[in-house]
């Protein structure tokens, strides 16, 4: 299983965050939305002293992901995208109506997402992980 596409970055106390990857399946060709059937994240606190430690941030715990909403077919150059020439396939804003998300400042959130393939098509696996300091 190829590694997940992993983002480093900062996001704003008590605002979203849209992130974008370029997320391949088990054989390690970009992912189009019939090779899905679920998508979910969840986010986590970490724990300074201990990399280990995290906890599961309330209201965002294995969260359903609407795959037509997030998945593209074809891989996308706009100006969102800025890492390559390439592009990207996956695009989901973190919901906050509801909750916060990320709401300490001086914290460091993971963002997990895991995608389930479509029937018979391997096990659900982590294809990206976005690693946020908030500020």
């Amino acid at each position: 299983m190829p590694e997940p596409w992993t983002i480093e970055g900062k996001v704003f106390r008590d605002h979203t965050k849209t992130l974008l990857g370029r997320v391949v399946g088990h054989d390690a060709a970009a992912i189009v939305q019939a090779d899905l059937s679920a998508i979910s994240y969840t986010i986590y606190r970490l724990d300074p002293a201990d990399p280990d430690n995290r906890t599961a941030v309330d209201s965002h715990t294995d969260e359903a992901v609407t795959i037509a909403d997030t998945v593209y077919d074809s891989l996308q150059t706009d100006a969102k995208w800025e890492k390559d020439a390439t592009g990207y396939n996956f695009a989901h804003e973190i919901p906050i109506d509801a909750a916060a998300a990320f709401a300490e400042a001086g914290v460091v959130y993971l963002v997990v997402y895991t995608f389930t393939p479509a029937a018979g098509q391997g096990e659900p696996y982590v294809g990206l992980a976005a690693r946020l300091e908030c500020v």
